[in-house]
Order: structure tokens, then sequence, then C-alpha cells
């Protein structure tokens, strides 16, 4: 199973607030991440510490930041998300329902079925509300 497939809905939203919110200089705290994600801070902290023990964050002082295998799942997932965004709005939903729809599924697809959703699309370069969407990898069966 790939790592972004074991990933709950609130620990990709947890991975997702600290990638936007990390600086060079700064990680981000439990406080914050647990108001991101509407949750107590023993709540997100459980979170972060299942991020942590899959090597996906690093944690230090308190503040969390991506760890290199963080910072491609959280690529994957954006893609995974766009591409299903963009085959949505193939099917006429428009760019809010293509998300709502998205996340539905997601993190249930496979790396696989994304690149065939993204061949069959002719590989779009960017989803529903103008985000880039990063090409298929060249060694895949759908690159």
């Amino acid at each position: 199973m790939e790592a972004l497939q074991q990933l709950t809905r609130r620990q990709i939203d947890a991975l997702r607030d600290i990638g936007a919110r990390e600086t060079p200089e700064r990680g981000v705290s439990l406080k914050v991440t647990a108001a991101s994600l509407k949750v107590r801070p023993p709540s997100a902290l459980g979170h972060l510490t299942t991020l942590e023990e899959m090597g996906l964050i690093g944690r230090h002082r308190g503040k969390s930041r991506l760890t290199p295998r963080g910072q491609r799942t959280l690529a994957e997932y954006q893609r995974h998300h766009r591409i299903a965004e963009t085959l949505f709005g193939n099917l006429g939903l428009g760019p809010a329902e293509t998300c709502a729809a998205a996340r539905e599924i997601d993190l249930a697809i496979s790396h696989r079925t994304v690149g065939e959703i993204c061949r069959a699309q002719q590989h779009p370069s960017t989803c529903p509300h103008g985000e880039p969407i990063v090409p298929c990898h060249p060694t895949s069966r759908a690159g």
C-alpha cells in the first residue's frame, strides 16, 4: 500500500497546513495546526505523532516541518486531488463540486490509477481551479 493511501483525511489536512505555513526559518506550532484542523491540541498531536512516525514530518522544539518524504507525499496528494478534480470537471461538475468530489476519492486511488486517469484525459496541465498538475512520472505506464 502506498504511503498516501495509509493517511487519514485529517493527517493530509495537517500535512497541507504545515506545507503551506512553514518557512525556511520556522516550523508550524501545534497550536496553529490544531486551530487549522479545528481540533484541540491533544487531537492534533495524535495526527502529528503518526506523521512523524511515518517520516513525513519532523518536530523540533514544538514546531513541525515537512521532511523530504513529507514534501513528496504532499506533492503526490496534490497530483491525485487535481487529476480527480479534472476528471469530475470533464464530467460537467463546477469547480467547487469538483473539489468536494475529488476529496471523496483522492486518498483511495493508487498512483497507477491516477496515471491512467491522467493519460485518458490527455495529460491536463492544470486543474479546474487553474492549479498546476505535475506531469506523469516517466517510469509509470501512464507516462
